[in-house]
């Protein structure tokens, strides 16, 4: 069988020419070929699966109709490990389920298993290879959720971004990744790192099955994407870290705005106002501050077993990071957003880089999430769409951004991007 997306799955399954337990047993079957060189699984119970897949076939309807979903584990589920890629929590199982596991289940999906994060969803990288060539990473903290999906063990996946952990893992592994406006997901029962900007994000193969996933999560009929959508009005964004960029990522964007601008596309440029020319460094004393405090737990009674990257990397920030600091970067953020909301009178989405380049090589480096940062301290829905290789032969992507609470429109115009890419 082929990898379907989960939108094929849903039609066939409702068609009676597929059972979820067939589809779930596929997944499982390419899980066992391909696990041993990927990685991307924290914790897999092949009999725990099949049970929820038959219980799925006899109960029959909802959104999901028995498709299997991959669980980043700092994702509570009641009946599986929530791990954290940490000793602290290793074995534990949670009381209940997350929000978001929750309402899946609900639409009757099969929770197929929890994918491996980064430590508490920070920069120490867990066991995960980049399915394209095993000898880069995969990006984090979502790695196994955007390698599970990508190497074709689960059609949909969830992440969860802070700084760029949804849509820079999925660039790197070459598929799609959406980070919804900040509040619309549900949060509770997921590990908190940074309240004013942790976001529950997805993953997937095709943008249908972004809408059908979103459409589960937020307890809504699947909104369709529109495909009619006429000469949207782009905005390039360089960033002001584009000197950053690597030339091949450099290149896709230039060539890709002019594409667009020859397919009626409108194209402008657009830069951030002087005023948020260090936005960055307001993200990092907002995130670190609050990470230092919400991993007091672990941090004061466990501190031999939190890796030394992340004591002496963003809890030693928080903890130089004084408090006035903290307000001032808080109250520019407030701006930042309506000034970026602003915007969105003159553009429909902003193109920006996905990630610097493509995967570094090696493991110990999930790559440089800043490209992501500024926009998930806008609180802005982002969605990334594969766009090819780099110079390595590894994928790349672009990053489109929309208006706060305009995500359908975000995606509706993604698909527009993405009909005009080739």
């Amino acid at each position: 069988m082929k990898a379907l997306s989960a939108s094929e799955a849903v039609v066939a399954i409702e068609d009676g020419k597929l059972t979820a337990e067939n589809l779930v047993r596929a997944c499982l079957d390419r899980i066992a070929e391909r696990e041993p060189i990927v990685k991307a699984w924290a914790f897999l119970d092949p009999a725990l699966a099949l049970a929820q897949a038959r219980a799925a076939d006899a109960a029959k309807g909802g959104v999901l109709r028995g498709v299997p979903i991959g669980v980043k584990d700092i994702i509570d589920t009641h009946d599986m490990p929530t791990g954290h890629n940490s000793p602290i929590f290793q074995g534990k199982v949670p009381f209940g389920d997350a929000a978001c596991v929750a309402l899946c289940r609900a639409a009757n999906a099969v929770i197929l298993g929890k994918t491996v994060t980064t430590e508490f969803a920070n920069r120490h990288p867990g066991a995960t290879l980049n399915p394209h060539n095993p000898a880069h990473t995969p990006g984090g903290s979502s790695s196994g959720s955007a390698a599970a999906v990508a190497d074709g063990h689960v059609p949909l996946a969830f992440g969860t971004q802070t700084g760029g952990s949804v849509i820079r893992p999925a660039a790197y592994c070459g598929v799609i990744g959406y980070k919804p406006t900040f509040g619309d997901f549900s949060r509770v029962g997921i590990k908190m790192q940074c309240h004013s900007v942790d976001t529950l994000g997805l993953m997937a193969r095709t943008l249908d099955d972004i809408a059908l996933f979103r459409g589960a999560v937020l307890k809504l009929p699947p909104v369709k994407i529109d495909r009619g959508i006429a000469r949207p009005r782009i905005g390039l964004c360089r960033t002001p870290i584009w000197d950053e960029a690597e030339p091949d990522t450099k290149k896709l964007l230039e060539v890709t705005a002019s594409k667009l601008a020859d397919k009626d596309a409108a194209v402008t440029d657009v830069a951030l106002a002087p005023l948020f020319a260090d936005i960055l460094d307001d993200h990092a004393a907002i995130t670190s501050w609050e990470a230092t405090r919400n991993y007091a737990d672990e941090r004061l009674r466990n501190p031999d077993k939190v890796s030394r990257e992340l004591m002496d990397g963003a809890m030693k920030r928080g903890l130089e990071t004084g408090f006035e600091r903290y307000v001032a970067a808080q109250r520019k953020a407030v701006a930042f957003r309506a000034w970026v909301d602003a915007l969105f009178e003159k553009v429909d989405v902003l193109l920006c880089p996905s990630a610097p380049g493509e995967a570094p090589k090696g493991v110990e480096f999930t790559g440089d999430p800043r490209f992501n940062s500024i926009w998930t301290l806008a609180g802005t829905p982002c969605v990334t769409l594969p766009a090819g290789t780099g110079n390595n032969g590894l994928p790349l992507g672009i990053q489109l951004v929309g208006l706060r609470h305009a995500d359908d429109r975000l995606l509706s115009t993604a698909a527009w991007v993405a009909a005009h890419l080739d």
